[in-house]
């Protein structure tokens, strides 16, 4: 199975507990900042971060990199992997790809998004995240765009079983402001946006937030610039051997939230569920066994 690469940002909180004063600051700095912050002269990230220029060179040799040209070089690459279109994708993957079947290489590179996905993921965010969703007091709202609409979806669809007032939003710029109308301060927005990140979604999120909502984002490793206005994050690895992205890493981290919000709330989910299967054996959708 084939590692998944560390971005910048998981590189600066993998190495914070062994910064100094200083060069937290500057962390902090780049990583609220980022990529726009590291993308300056080195004088320019020292004085924006408020720490001397041997600070900024110190940092990055401790994330591992020769010097600043080095490390910036690779946030370049960063920024340049986030615009990537679905034909850059394949030229790539298509250039020196190992001599195995398909299948082995898509399943090695879905495997490593899975581990590299659930390795990052902070434990205490996660639990607070499922544990504002099992709020019944708080409205949920979900939404995503051209390729994680459908998970927003999934996710929807089985969390209107779980509890009440949760809401799919449409992704087309018509649809979405009435649904807005009557979200209110603290109530849940769930929101999907990775690679090439899309506007609808990033000006809900802005409204959301403007209006009060506790903004979960679920994104890729590069970060949707929707993280500026989220209170939360969940970021999940899709690459994989084809011109378009793997959102399966995505899929399961939505199924496991789901999961942990019904363990919270069990004892009303269970009454709800009951309820469902009788309304579903009245209706008869489901075809019976011989």
């Amino acid at each position: 199975m084939v590692a998944a690469k560390r971005t910048i940002e998981q590189q600066i909180r993998g190495s914070f507990d062994q910064l100094t004063r200083a060069e937290r600051q500057l962390a902090s700095h780049i990583t609220r900042n980022y990529p726009v912050a590291a993308l300056g002269s080195i004088t320019a990230l020292a004085k924006g971060a408020d720490v001397s220029t041997p600070t900024v060179v110190r940092l990055v040799q401790k994330l591992g990199f020769k010097g600043y040209p080095d490390f910036q070089s690779t946030v370049r690459t960063e920024v340049e992997e986030r615009l990537v279109s679905p034909l850059m994708k394949h030229d790539r993957w298509t250039g020196g790809v190992p001599e195995t079947h398909m299948l082995n290489r898509f399943a090695d590179a879905v495997l490593g998004n899975l581990q590299a996905t659930f390795s990052q993921i902070d434990h205490a965010e996660f639990d607070q995240i499922a544990r504002l969703m099992a709020d019944g007091n708080r409205k949920i709202y979900a939404m995503g765009g051209r390729i994680t609409h459908s998970i927003a979806d999934y996710f929807v669809t089985h969390m209107k079983v779980i509890r009440q007032n949760v809401t799919l939003i449409s992704e087309t710029s018509s649809a979405w402001p009435p649904a807005l109308i009557d979200m209110q301060k603290g109530d849940v927005l769930l929101a999907l946006d990775i690679r090439r990140y899309e506007n609808n979604v990033l000006q809900v999120v802005e409204i959301a937030a403007d209006q009060g909502a506790e903004v979960v984002l679920v994104t890729d490793q590069w970060v949707s610039p929707a993280a500026a206005h989220a209170r939360y994050r969940l970021s999940a690895h899709i690459e994989a051997p084809s011109a378009w992205d793997s959102t399966a890493a995505i899929q399961v981290l939505m199924e496991t939230l789901l999961a942990a919000v019904e363990n919270l709330t069990w004892d009303e989910t269970q009454s709800r569920m009951r309820r469902l299967e009788e309304l579903y054996a009245r209706a008869r959708m489901f075809r019976r066994g011989k």
